[in-house]
């Protein structure tokens, strides 16, 4: 996995890669939402925060 780790590092390392990835931050760790969220709300937007922290672990683990 090493490789997949290292390219996950290399594509966000660029400008346009770091970029992408506060943008992904943005629509979804900083993302709150208000108390009459749904459950499917609250459960698609925890699995879209748990994918972004995924590629950062990944980015993480490749440098």
């Amino acid at each position: 996995m090493n490789d997949l780790e290292q390219n996950y590092a290399r594509t966000f390392s660029t400008a346009a890669g770091a970029i992408v990835l506060q943008h992904l931050r943005k629509i979804t760790i900083e993302r709150v939402l208000g108390p009459n969220a749904t459950d499917a709300e609250l459960r698609g937007l925890e699995s879209q925060r748990a994918l972004v922290h995924q590629i950062e672990n990944m980015i993480q683990r490749g440098k």
